[in-house]
């Protein structure tokens, strides 16, 4: 049931697992420890309603923090029985949303923080933007993106968002952006229009939804899927860290790879 779901809206969930509240129990310690150090000041954005967090949980490779118990659970066996041996893991994001998100982050212009208002700035991940003329091309392709809840929020606060099946689209725009191209070569691709024109399909015909977890649950997500996260709905609660979420996105080795890697199908 996860792994069709997987493949045909491009995520799935996973119920409340033992040693996954375990681990995130240690890591809502060690995330609320990096949202309070001043050393991390610069990633509390949007006049202070969302802490970036980015590589900001002190974990090791394999996902474990110190003295804290061994990242496991079913999200991680999933991936391992379906998607391959875990990659190195990079230390955590831990994106920490507050009452009044969203504010325009620094330099934002108003057209830009518009998108965010209103389509919950969804992006795909690792595609990054360039030059003046802000264009884009693929610099950190994923493998997967799994979130991990540090805490218990109510459902309107900041709550991820997904546009189910759009992995798909995105999968078609950019192998066709890509075409001929010798793979070596991929990561000089400007991706702009086909990302922009696969962007506004999937607004057209993909379901917008939202996911909500507890502490012991856990969410992944397809790389290619459009995504982002909603504004800050008037009553919603959360502790004083706020919604926090950890997330892993280890980047693929080979991401050019025909059989496995970044565009193809799982």
């Amino acid at each position: 049931m996860a792994l069709q779901q997987y493949q045909d809206r491009g995520w799935c969930a996973f119920e409340f697992d033992a040693q996954t509240f375990a681990w995130a129990q240690q890591a809502h310690r060690a995330g609320v420890a990096a949202l309070r150090d001043p050393a991390n000041a610069e990633w509390l954005q949007c006049e202070g309603t969302w802490f970036i967090g980015v590589d900001a949980l002190p974990n090791d490779q394999t996902g474990q923090l110190p003295d804290g118990p061994p990242l496991a659970g079913a999200a991680i066996t999933f991936i391992r029985d379906h998607l391959g041996e875990i990659p190195p893991l990079h230390p955590a994001q831990v994106s920490s949303v507050f009452p009044g998100y969203p504010r325009p982050r620094p330099g934002e212009g108003e057209a830009a923080f518009r998108y965010r208002v209103k389509r919950d700035a969804a992006h795909v991940d690792g595609v990054k933007m360039y030059g003046e003329h802000r264009r884009r091309k693929v610099e950190e392709p994923h493998a997967w993106v799994l979130g991990l809840p540090l805490n218990a929020a109510s459902a309107g606060a900041s709550p991820l968002v997904i546009w189910e099946g759009s992995h798909v689209i995105m999968r078609a725009a950019f192998a066709a952006a890509f075409g001929d191209r010798p793979r070596a070569e991929w990561a000089d691709v400007d991706v702009t229009d086909a990302y922009t024109a696969a962007r506004a399909e999937v607004f057209e015909t993909c379901r917008r939804i939202t996911v909500t977890a507890k502490p012991g649950e856990a969410y992944l997500m397809h790389r290619l899927c459009l995504h982002g996260v909603a504004p800050w709905e008037e009553g919603a609660t959360a502790p004083d860290e706020g919604r926090m979420i950890a997330y892993f996105r280890p980047e693929m080795a080979d991401w050019t790879d025909a059989a496995t890697g970044w565009i193809s199908a799982i």
